[in-house]
């Protein structure tokens, strides 16, 4: 029995939303009055959200016009990349981290801006996903992503997060940070699920593939045992198909051969042990199957186009 969890999903598009463990940079409560704008620095491998509990505002971008935001609206910004929330066009947007904020805790601020006219409440934050497999889900995301409550399936718990979102954001009680923090994780699960399961880009690529019951179950074993070698036709065994099938229909649904993801994946997984210094290139070639170090580094720079060396000294440069 040993790694089991009791909580972990039996179907492959859950496990992939399962695997959606967080670690925020920061979360900030914003008390905001017109004219006001800021801009939030581009964060890579980190996911913004920002959510609208009173008021409204724009959201700008580099990949098209301004947005016009409400009340219970949620926006992710999957990717990392800058962008700036304000209150009318041509205001200044100076620098998020550069404005006066007060540390409530070790990862909540509370932030008060503006030129005291009409005022807008976010909650707003800054994630990143330790997970491969979640890395792997937010970079099919889109370049943003707009969900509001009417979005959300009639039986879907948004609203009632979103409501109960704006309730605490109203006054910082005792608590609050650690409710709202939380709030913001499940808001942000709660938002990607509502794109899987209502955009027809969801169904494309590996995300369509776990819709499959067959393919979705080969990925789930790939994902899951990542060390063991996997062959074309044992996987195809597990799914009692043939091998000329399971390799056909993996590569037009997945869009690539089988043992090409399969690697792919491993580097993944490799690469997050490299950012965690967790093991030698010895010990990852050791624990992912690789007979050789030499044999795994050349696979972990053609996947990825650096050495596990170089990999580790990037994120030690960027942690600096």
């Amino acid at each position: 029995m040993k790694g089991f969890d009791p909580w972990a999903p039996t179907d492959p598009l859950g496990e992939a939303l399962h695997l959606l463990r967080m670690n925020g940079a920061f979360y900030c409560r914003t008390e905001l009055s017109a004219p006001w704008g800021a801009t939030m620095p581009a964060m890579p491998g980190h996911l913004w959200f920002h959510v609208v509990t009173a008021g409204s505002c724009l959201l700008r971008t580099d990949d098209g016009p301004p947005r016009a935001m409400g009340p219970h609206e949620l926006v992710l910004v999957p990717h990392g990349q800058g962008h700036a929330l304000l209150s009318e066009p041509g205001v200044a947007t100076p620098n998020v981290m550069d404005l006066p904020r007060d540390l409530v805790s070790d990862r909540y601020e509370s932030l008060r801006h503006g030129g005291g006219g009409a005022t807008t409440h976010m909650i707003c934050g800054a994630i990143r996903f330790d997970q491969p497999g979640a890395r792997h889900l937010i970079e099919v995301l889109p370049q943003t992503l707009h969900i509001e409550a009417a979005d959300a399936a009639p039986d879907s718990w948004l609203p009632s997060l979103l409501r109960l979102m704006a309730a605490e954001a109203k006054e910082l009680r005792p608590g609050g940070e650690e409710v709202i923090t939380r709030l913001s994780d499940i808001l942000v699960i709660q938002a990607i699920r509502v794109w899987l399961e209502s955009d027809p880009a969801a169904r494309t690529g590996w995300l369509g593939a776990l819709h499959d019951p067959q393919l979705g179950r080969a990925l789930a074993l790939i994902h899951r045992r990542p060390d063991h070698a996997w062959t074309v036709a044992e996987l195809a065994s597990e799914l009692a198909m043939s091998r000329s099938a399971f390799s056909a229909r993996f590569t037009k649904v997945v869009g690539e051969p089988v043992m090409s993801y399969v690697t792919r994946w491993r580097m993944q997984v490799a690469l997050r042990s490299c950012e965690e210094g967790r093991a030698t290139t010895a010990e990852l070639a050791r624990k992912l199957g690789y007979r050789s170090e030499a044999a795994f580094a050349r696979a972990f720079k053609r996947v990825l186009g650096v050495s596990p060396g170089a990999a580790r000294k990037q994120e030690f440069r960027q942690a600096g």
